[in-house]
């Protein structure tokens, strides 16, 4: 095997291509990489690393079967590379494959057990499967070879907080942030955990100011000044279109639909992040007749970035999306039902289909003209306790969530995404229904059946238990962890333990709360 990766590795002209076909993954063309990447696998079939590239560029083609056996014969080629197998894992999880997910983390662990990768990567995937004696068999396994790992005492930490038992994470927390020599990402996620830990023990001052530290050392690994410039940019190319929008435009959109086809009906569960979509998703899933998809890519990469990336020289206008040719536009749908899929067994036989995914909102007007009669719930949430609830995310960076690194600027990307909303119910000619999290948790079969009729279906039984359906289910959103519990009231009015904080932000925020009926003092 390494000898046909040394083999390949000594032919420039070979090599020159495989750089190319990674260029062209980078950059979001990987329909254009597939040709480089079957003929090099035919050439040098022994090389893992092509076939798992090969694997992710069939992914992003939508090619998810040949996507599964690249994946398989890399796994087949270097069933102990442990770097690789976790990444695959990563892939699996992408694709929807939990079983071949967990598979790759288990591969990794039995190949090299003393690995810290290896073991965390998999405590990692057991603790989102919410099986925490599991994973915390796993972590105690690896610091009985690592006890002094940070990372280990990190992931332990965790899972103490997850178990209630936040004093003792407080102490692990505390002993990794002496250490002088922390890696800064270490650093970063360890604060921020503390910061998670304080607030559940009532600390809230400390936990505020944990949590600054945090994201201070954040900004410090990345060039979240340029990630921050080119959402800023792409917020003014979208207002300038929204700007143009009229109702005569939604209208005509409507209207080049004409009679619905599809035997399915499409609903968006949207929203800012944090306003209780994945409650409101857990209830309307359990429904018999509803399919619920949670947090899917589809949106984003099938038709969002391919129409309106972020940043671009060359924005779409008003213009350009009143022409977009039919063809195209069954293009787009066609290739968001297939991403969309990739989770399903087989075609869904549900009569409602709910794509729950809160960032995408800001593309509500690039919904609308893909699915003119697409129904469209909108979570609602007091908005101060929408900001404390972002700031306390612990996400991957992107020129999104680069806002949750402070208050200010969550403000302002809560300010720009529920913008959009206000401007397109104030334009009207679609279906909607808005719903508050409040509402939610203070009546939930009250609120769940009011939002059930709008998407055209009766309250089933079901629905009052989706607890228990949640809890056999992998949740996607990153507020997993609550996904499984029963209605409560814990959140409603957390921003108050922050108000001093929030004091000179409010301002801001008043002319959303009396948009959305709260309180604005």
């Amino acid at each position: 095997m390494n000898g046909e990766l040394q083999k390949l590795q000594r032919n420039p002209r070979q090599v020159a291509r495989w750089q190319s076909a990674q260029q062209q993954l980078v950059a979001g063309r990987p329909a254009a990489a597939l040709s480089a990447y079957h003929d090099l696998v035919k050439r040098f079939p022994g090389v893992a690393q092509l076939w798992f590239e090969l694997g992710i560029a069939e992914m992003g083609a939508l090619n998810f079967a040949p996507a599964e056996q690249a994946f398989h014969q890399a796994v087949a080629l270097a069933p102990r590379d442990v770097p690789l197998l976790v990444l695959l894992g990563q892939q699996y999880q992408r694709l929807r494959r939990l079983d071949q997910a967990r598979a790759c983390f288990e591969r990794a662990v039995a190949a090299e057990p003393a690995s810290v990768h290896a073991r965390l990567s998999l405590a990692a995937w057991l603790e989102r499967e919410r099986r925490s004696e599991a994973a915390w068999e796993c972590v105690e396994a690896c610091a009985a070879q690592h006890p002094q790992d940070p990372q280990v005492l990190r992931m332990r930490a965790l899972l103490l907080h997850r178990l209630g038992r936040n004093a003792e994470a407080e102490t692990v927390l505390r002993g990794v942030l002496q250490r002088t020599s922390l890696e800064a990402a270490v650093q970063a996620a360890s604060r921020h955990l503390l910061g998670v830990v304080l607030d559940a023990l009532g600390r809230y001052d400390e936990a505020l100011q944990s949590l600054c530290e945090a994201k201070a050392r954040t900004r410090q690994m990345a060039n979240t000044a340029r990630m921050e410039q080119d959402y800023d940019q792409a917020d003014r190319q979208r207002r300038a279109l929204l700007a143009e929008l009229t109702p005569d435009s939604l209208r005509r959109w409507r209207a080049e639909a004409g009679p619905s086809p599809e035997a399915v009906q499409m609903a968006l569960l949207g929203g800012h992040p944090r306003s209780g979509t994945t409650l409101l998703e857990q209830i309307l899933g359990a429904h018999p007749e509803i399919f619920a998809f949670d947090e899917s890519e589809a949106f984003a990469q099938e038709i969002w970035h391919p129409l309106a990336p972020m940043p671009t020289a060359q924005p779409l206008t008003l213009k350009q999306l009143d022409e977009l040719p039919p063809a195209r536009r069954d293009e787009l749908r066609g290739r968001y039902r297939k991403s969309l899929l990739r989770e399903a067994q087989g075609e869904p036989r549900e009569r409602v289909w709910l794509d729950k995914n809160p960032s995408p909102t800001a593309a509500l007007h690039l919904w609308l003209r893909l699915f003119p009669r697409l129904k469209v719930i909108v979570a609602l949430r007091d908005p101060r306790d929408v900001i404390i609830s972002c700031f306390f995310q612990d996400l991957v960076l992107t020129p999104t969530n680069v806002n949750f690194l402070s208050l200010e600027r969550a403000v302002k990307h809560y300010a720009d995404l529920m913008d959009v909303w206000l401007r397109l119910r104030e334009l009207g000619g679609f279906d909607y229904c808005e719903t508050r999290y409040e509402d939610l948790v203070a009546n939930m079969e009250t609120e769940g059946r009011r939002v059930t009729a709008f998407l055209g279906l009766e309250w089933d039984p079901a629905q009052a238990r989706f607890h228990e359906k949640a809890a056999r289910k992998f949740v996607f959103s990153p507020t997993y962890t609550d996904a499984a519990q029963a209605v409560h009231h814990r959140a409603v009015g957390r921003w108050q333990h922050y108000a001093a904080a929030l004091g000179p932000l409010q301002p801001r925020l008043a002319p959303y709360c009396r948009a959305f009926g709260y309180p604005s003092e």
